[in-house]
């Protein structure tokens, strides 16, 4: 059997595993809505100010949703003493990582595709002109922080207080991406040049990149502590 094989059946058993719990999804979506809700009363009916803070509040409502996915991404594998028998599989620990990472970014991608929507009706915004530059932005930057966020969840699973833990190492680490995915992202709904959104995609593939790779190496020393 294939690595890449190995690392989809992997993924695979996340993705049949929620489909039949329907945890993952449903708790990202109404938490996430719940974020956004709080903070349209808050903000009120002024435009300027909506238009200043939107990038940051839906950046906000999906870091915080993807924490919570992230959270339980090996907590169910040690609730159900299924994590022993994942480490028994003939295959190379990196294929756990890829599969448990593609797992996540699928469950927030889709998170943030049904949330789109409903930022937009909330914030009263024209999302459809940019939603081919916002495409990007929100796979690469989903990405660095779901693979960030898969890395720390394996070394925070056997703590104590994992939930508090997970937070405290995944957010300082991730700040490069999560200001790059706010700081374009702001320049998108603005209408703002692709010349001021290149340099911070460039930045989110340089962090994807790097946080990947040491993902990668580092994935079997994490599992044997």
């Amino acid at each position: 059997m294939s690595f890449l094989r190995r690392v989809y059946i992997i993924a695979w058993k996340d993705v049949l595993l929620d489909l039949h719990t329907r945890e993952n999804v449903t708790t990202l979506v109404f938490f996430s809505a719940l974020i956004l809700l709080v903070f349209n009363f808050a903000l009120g009916p002024d435009r300027e100010l909506l238009a200043q803070v939107s990038a940051g509040v839906i950046w906000l409502a999906f870091l915080l949703a993807g924490m919570l996915a992230l959270g339980r991404s090996f907590l169910l594998e040690r609730e159900n003493e299924c994590l022993e028998g994942l480490l028994l599989i003939p295959v190379d620990r990196s294929a756990i990582y890829l599969g448990k990472l593609g797992g996540n970014l699928l469950f927030m991608l889709v998170a943030e595709a049904i949330l789109l929507p409903l930022f937009a009706v909330f914030f009263n915004l024209d999302l459809w002109a940019a939603l081919p530059r916002l495409i990007p932005v929100a796979v690469l930057g989903t990405l660095g922080f779901a693979g960030l966020g898969t890395l720390f969840s394996a070394m925070a699973v056997h703590v104590r207080a994992r939930e508090v833990m997970l937070p405290l190492l995944l957010l300082p680490v991730a700040v490069p991406v999560i200001l790059a995915t706010i700081r374009s992202t702001e320049v998108i709904l603005r209408a703002g040049p692709w010349a001021e959104v290149a340099p911070w995609l460039q930045l989110m593939a340089g962090f994807d990149v790097i946080f990947l790779t040491v993902g990668v190496l580092v994935f079997d020393f994490i599992l044997e502590q």
